[in-house]
């Protein structure tokens, strides 16, 4: 059957290729943006162990993408552990059983055909997860490492506002599942009525569809943006806070052990590959995310001259446009954090206290 979601449900965003060649405008731009909207943004910012922006930093709001970190970071202890094999081959069906075209702005499918045609390794069903940002490999890696396991993750990193973690992809079917005689103009309000355990035991019964009812998921029919702005509300969130401080884990690659800081480069670290940023950064890792309404990002580096960042920004409650806009500008937003010290100073000076 055909999907007609109305927008992409939920996309990749992220850095994949920083150089010096920013754009002051563009970077300007998404300042005026967190002046004009600070409802609508939070943004911690630490430069060399010193917090230089603090916005909304306790706000919860949805993490969308950026989550699948803490999966990765299951998946890198697991690993190191010899819990899983990062190189067994797993076969493409068990992750086909969870994509569902058209509301992942097409990272599944892009990431099968980087792949062309090799053995697929549970190695990289995780990179698929991260450096494209495909739901149904992270949707596999949640059933496989334990949703259970993934939970545990926010009180062994000391998160202190971290929502549970929960099927996303399942997440997708619960109108369908709880009201589905319902017109989607009457639905985002029953939605809204669900409690959240409710909610998450739906997705937990749906997943167990997903894997023993081959045509669970092809009447998924129109996504409104109604019922997506209510997937998009439940979905797992935390505060600029809670991810900033995983980010400093990270970054200071003595908070893990050796073979999980390995694992987690592999993931995390995929730009550098590049030599551009090989030339000027000793290590950065970032994921991120978006929704319709929703952009997350979660960034850690190191650069050659010793200087240390690490920064989380969450946007919610956004118009399409908005949306938009922010996405072609963020890039150069992140580059200018990075490599420019006065950008920092007019950042920390426009935003504080606001």
């Amino acid at each position: 059957m055909k999907h007609n979601s109305i927008l992409l449900v939920l996309a990749l965003m992220f850095v994949s290729s920083l150089s010096f060649c920013g754009d002051k405008d563009k970077e300007s731009k998404v300042i005026s943006f967190m002046k004009d909207n600070p409802d609508k943004i939070a943004i911690t910012l630490i430069r060399n162990d010193s917090v230089i922006v603090d916005v909304n930093s306790s706000k919860v709001m949805p993490l969308a993408s950026t989550v699948k970190i803490l999966v990765a970071i299951e998946y890198a202890e697991q690993a190191a552990s010899g819990k899983i094999n990062p190189d067994e081959v797993i076969d493409k069906k068990d992750l086909n059983i969870y994509y569902v075209p058209k509301t992942d702005g097409g990272a599944h499918p892009r990431w099968l055909e980087k792949l062309e045609g090799k053995p697929i390794t549970l190695r990289e069903v995780a990179k698929g997860m991260i450096q494209y940002s495909s739901n149904a490999n992270t949707e596999y890696l949640c059933h496989l490492l334990g949703l259970e396991n993934i939970n545990r993750q926010r009180e062994r990193l000391g998160l202190k506002n971290h929502t549970e973690v929960h099927y996303i992809v399942s997440a997708l079917f619960v109108s369908k599942e709880l009201f589905p005689a319902t017109k989607d103009k009457e639905i985002f309000d029953k939605l809204k009525e669900v409690p959240i355990d409710e909610y998450i035991a739906t997705t937990v019964s749906i997943h167990d569809k997903l894997n023993n009812d081959s045509i669970y998921k092809d009447e998924l029919g129109k996504l409104s943006l109604d019922v997506q702005r209510n997937w998009s509300d439940n979905l797992p969130a935390s505060t600029t806070t809670d991810y900033v401080s995983i980010m400093q884990k990270l970054n200071s690659k003595s908070y893990f052990s050796k073979d999980v800081n390995g694992y987690l480069g592999e993931l995390l670290e995929g730009m550098m590959e590049n030599p551009a940023n090989q030339s000027w950064l000793v290590h950065c890792g970032t994921k991120g995310g978006s929704t319709a309404f929703v952009l997350t990002k979660a960034l850690y580096a190191t650069d050659k001259k010793g200087n240390t960042t690490e920064l989380a920004y969450f946007f919610n409650d956004l118009k399409i446009m908005e949306n938009v806009q922010l996405q072609l500008n963020l890039n150069d937003f992140e580059l200018s954090v990075l490599s420019k010290p006065q950008f920092v100073e007019e950042l920390a000076k426009e935003l504080n206290n606001k």
